[in-house]
């Protein structure tokens, strides 16, 4: 310990030179390392405590991406990162074929606030999505296997869930993808009907695409796809693994609409930032499963299960969704603001809670990209989304100030163009 705090004296010593030196090698280092994956952005973030991140050289970002709607209550919470000390010093890791309390605790918490009755629990969305497939095709019996998902979707980066993904670029490839998948035109009840076959076991949807654009599904949508599904004995999957948690000022998305799901996933906020996803069922559906149909080694892990536990504790707080429904509709009236006084380069603003999309016109999505590494410069982190919308997904601890703050700095990234 005293070594570790003699290196970090020594590091804030540093001259900005050294420090940005230090940044390039490790940069240098790491894409010498790693599979070509990501196209990063030129920082090393070192520090994180609400919605503010720190890189190497000591520059501030105000972070309206939460680890694309992971940190949803801001970068090392105290609550969440007491949790995880705590559990971690009792016990990390005994697999599944034995009990934990923080386990327990976290699906008696989900049950109780959902419409769900039974929780499997893994470790990403991508998995859990993968779950919720296989659920669908052993509930739905021998010869019912398709899903039907929509264009425009994301649900994963597995092989299963890359073919339900409704964006042919995800797909590009890695053809030929599994078989059982098609894709409904967005928000054309009638053809999604039409698709329905015997061959049918469910239909997966996001209540709001993410990356698709940031694009609310319309509720008599979604409710139509409801009414789909009861009609001809299909299992109804949502997909909450971006806008679940607290996103659209609801802990889950689908209580905007008046409907239920039969299998809804989530991931990314449940854990703060802890890999941790859990797929939750009615009984009726999730009796499908027995013993050796699904597992996963690390699903349900103690010490991700403990930050779920504050995680949604910490939600559940009375006022807390109330105060995101709040900054929410003040962040789209910001962005609304921007896109009347740019009209060539923004049409409006669309969203649910803190996850709000400036959608911008033909002129201005061939900017997008500038626009998100102009944002960069300024010390604002952001993301295009589906080649057509910038899109804002702070932590929802966000405050009216560092909003003003973002708009402010976006009002110049705009304004330059």
């Amino acid at each position: 310990m005293p070594e570790i705090a003699g290196m970090a004296r020594a590091y804030r010593r540093m001259t900005i030179h050294h420090r940005k030196k230090m940044m390039t090698n490790i940069m240098e280092k790491s894409d010498s390392l790693f599979m070509n994956t990501y196209g990063r952005f030129p920082a090393v973030m070192v520090e994180g405590k609400g919605c503010v991140l720190k890189d190497d050289t000591g520059k501030e970002y105000l972070d309206f991406v939460s680890g694309i709607a992971v940190c949803s209550l801001g970068h090392c919470h105290p609550a969440v990162t007491e949790a995880i000390v705590a559990q971690a010093g009792k016990l990390v890791h005994v697999s599944n074929l034995y009990y934990t309390l923080p386990q327990t605790e976290l699906a008696e918490l989900l049950v109780a606030h959902s419409f769900a009755d039974r929780v499997f629990l893994a470790n990403s969305g991508a998995e859990v999505n993968e779950g919720a497939i296989k659920l669908a095709r052993k509930h739905g019996g021998p010869g019912r296997y398709e899903i039907i998902s929509l264009e425009g979707s994301f649900h994963g980066r597995t092989l299963a869930t890359m073919a339900a993904t409704g964006q042919a670029k995800f797909h590009k490839g890695f053809e030929p993808l599994p078989e059982g998948f098609v894709h409904a035109p967005f928000g054309d009840l009638a053809a999604l009907g039409k698709m329905i076959s015997a061959k049918t076991c469910g239909i997966l949807c996001e209540p709001l695409q993410g990356e698709g654009g940031v694009r609310p599904l319309p509720q008599e949508y979604l409710q139509g796809i409801r009414e789909l599904c009861d009609r001809h004995g299909l299992v109804l999957i949502f997909d909450e693994v971006q806008v679940g948690m607290g996103r659209t000022g609801t802990l889950f998305a689908y209580e905007h609409f008046g409907i239920e799901p039969d299998i809804m996933t989530l991931a990314k906020a449940l854990g703060n930032g802890l890999p941790i996803g859990a797929m939750l069922a009615r009984q009726e559906v999730a009796a499908s499963f027995s013993p050796g149909d699904h597992a996963s080694t690390f699903g349900g892990n103690p010490v991700a299960c403990a930050a779920a536990v504050t995680v949604m504790k910490t939600m559940l707080a009375d006022g807390f969704l109330a105060a995101v429904n709040r900054k929410g509709e003040y962040l789209a009236g910001r962005l609304q603001g921007l896109a009347e006084q740019f009209p060539d380069l923004a049409t409006g603003v669309r969203g649910m809670g803190l996850i709000q999309g400036l959608v911008l016109t033909s002129r201005g999505a061939s900017l997008g990209a500038d626009m998100i590494k102009s944002l960069f410069g300024k010390g604002v982190l952001a993301n295009f989304a589906g080649g057509v919308a910038l899109r804002f997904i702070p932590p929802l601890v966000v405050s009216e100030s560092q909003i003003d703050e973002m708009v402010d700095r976006l009002h110049d990234v705009l304004g330059a163009l």
